[in-house]
C-alpha cells in the first residue's frame, strides 16, 4: 500500500482525527493531550522516514549560523535635596541581538530594543530596533557595512552593555553631549589602517534641527534614529583608535553634517561633534577618560524658526574616571571606583538665545561606587552620586542600586 504525502493538508487532517479521538474515547485533558502527542510523535517519525537520506539538513544549517544573544538592567534610583524628587525602580532596557551568517564575507546584525518595560501611548517606554544592518567582511585592512549602526563615537556607543562600564547609570558627557545610544542610517568602512590602528569613516543620515526641544538633553531631540529620518542632508562620520600598548586605548572621532534637511528658515545649521578619548588598563587600575565638544551653526536661525530661545551654538563635557580591582576569586571580581564630570549644553548662546535654569545644561557630578561581578558576563553595582547644582525633580544627591547581565 502508498502512503499519501504527508503534506501540511493531511497534517492538519491527522490532528483533527486525533482530537476526534481523543474526545470520543478519554476521560479526563490529561489523556486526551497524552493521546494528541503520541499521534504528533507519530506523524513526525513518519515525515522523518519519508524524506530522502541525503536531503539537506536546511534547518540544522541556519541554526549553526544565527547568534542570539542580549543584554539587560534593573535600576533602583533614590533622588534627594529636591522639592519634587520621587524614587524609582527601573526595567531600563531589555534588548536582544540577532545575528545571522550567510556565508564566510556576508552576515546580518541587528539589536531589538524595549526600554522601561512597556510601551504605550500613555507610558515613557519605547519598542525600537537598535541596529539592523549587513556586515561584509572582506580582511583585516578594508570591511563594509550598509544600513543602521551606531556611530563610533566616545568610549561607551559602541560597548554599552551593563557589565562593560562603571556605575549604575551612563555617564553624563555621554548621554548629553554625546547621545546614547547614537545610531544613523548609511555605509561605512572600517578595518585595520596600520598595525593597531582601527579606522572607520562613514556616510549616513544626520540629526533634524526641526526636531530640537530639549536643552536638558543638548542636541539629542535632534536625533532621527532612523526612523523615517530626512535625508535632504547627509553627514560624514570618522573614528581612530589605536591599541599597540598593551591596555592601553586611545582614540577619537568627528562627525559633521548639515541638520537644516531643506527645511524653510534653516539654512546651513551644520553640526559638528568630536571627541577625544582614553582608556588605560594596567594591574588592577582601569582609568578612562574623555573630552566632547560640539559646535551648532545658524544656531539663531533655528532659533527663530522654531520660536526657541535654548538652541545653542556650542556645548561640552568630559570626566575622568578611575577604578581599582580589590579582589578576584575565580569569575568573581569586586571594583570600587570614582568619576568626576563637569559638562554645559549650553556652553555657548546665539543673540537671541537665552540659558535654561543653570542646573539643567549646567553641572558637575561626582560618581563614588562599585561593582562586583559573580562572573564576567553579570554585574550588580551601587553608586551615590553628588550634583554641583540641584535639579527639582531629581535633587542634587542620589543613591543607585543597579542590576545588569550580557550574554
Amino acid at each position: 500500500m502508498t502512503m499519501a504525502p504527508l503534506n501540511k493538508k493531511n497534517i492538519s487532517v491527522a490532528i483533527a482525527l486525533a482530537l476526534f479521538a481523543a474526545n470520543a474515547s478519554a476521560t479526563s485533558v490529561e489523556e486526551k493531550i497524552e493521546l494528541l502527542q503520541q499521534e504528533i510523535e507519530t506523524l513526525k517519525d513518519q515525515v522523518a522516514a519519508a524524506k530522502p537520506s541525503n536531503a539537506p539538513s536546511s534547518i540544522q544549517g541556519i541554526v549553526d549560523r544565527t547568534t542570539i544573544g542580549g543584554y539587560g538592567n534593573v535600576n533602583y534610583n533614590n533622588f534627594s535635596g529636591g522639592a519634587t524628587a520621587k524614587d524609582q525602580i527601573d526595567l531600563q532596557r531589555f534588548v536582544l541581538f540577532f545575528g545571522h551568517k550567510f556565508n564566510d564575507t556576508v552576515s546580518f546584525k541587528s539589536e531589538f530594543e524595549i526600554e522601561h518595560a512597556i510601551s504605550s501611548a500613555d507610558d515613557a517606554g519605547e519598542v525600537e530596533v537598535e541596529q539592523a544592518y549587513l556586515d561584509f567582511h572582506f580582511n583585516n585592512k578594508v570591511n563594509a557595512k550598509v544600513g543602521l549602526f551606531l556611530i563610533p563615537a566616545g568610549l561607551l556607543n559602541e560597548t554599552h552593555e551593563p557589565p562593560t562600564f562603571f556605575g549604575v547609570e551612563r555617564n553624563q558627557i555621554e548621554t548629553r553631549i554625546i547621545p546614547s545610544t547614537w545610531r544613523e542610517a548609511g555605509v561605512a568602512l572600517y578595518g585595520e589602517a596600520l598595525p593597531s590602528l582601527n579606522y572607520q569613516v562613514g556616510v549616513t543620515t544626520g540629526f533634524n534641527a526641526s526636531k530640537f526641544d530639549d536643552p536638558y538633553a543638548g542636541i539629542k531631540s535632534m536625533h532621527q534614529e532612523g526612523a523615517q529620518a530626512a535625508a535632504e542632508d547627509l553627514s560624514l562620520s570618522a573614528a581612530l583608535n589605536y591599541t599597540g600598548i598593551n591596555g592601553l586605548l586611545v582614540g577619537g572621532s568627528i562627525f559633521t553634517g548639515n541638520t537644516g534637511q531643506d527645511e524653510a528658515g534653516f539654512g546651513n545649521s551644520r553640526l559638528t561633534l568630536w571627541d577625544l578619548h582614553t582608556r588605560y588598563q594596567t594591574g588592577n587600575w582601569d582609568l578612562r577618560a574623555l573630552y566632547a565638544r560640539g559646535h551648532l551653526n545658524n544656531a539663531s536661525g533655528i532659533n527663530t524658526a522654531l520660536g526657541e530661545t535654548s538652541v545653542p551654538s556650542a556645548f561640552y563635557g568630559w570626566f575622568t574616571e578611575a577604578g581599582y580591582h580589590v579582589w578576584k576569586s575565580g569569575e568573581m571580581d569586586f571594583a570600587p571606583f570614582v568619576r568626576y564630570e563637569s559638562y554645559d549644553t549650553q556652553a555657548s548662546l546665539p543673540y537671541n538665545g537665552m540659558r535654561v535654569t543653570p542646573e539643567g545644561s549646567k553641572n558637575k557630578v561626582w560618581t563614588v561606587g562599585a561593582n562586583f561581578w559573580p562572573t564576567p558576563q553579570v554585574v550588580l553595582k551601587a553608586d551615590v552620586q553628588s550634583y554641583d547644582k540641584k535639579d527639582e525633580d531629581r535633587g542634587d544627591k542620589r543613591f543607585n542600586l543597579g542590576m545588569g547581565y550580557m550574554f
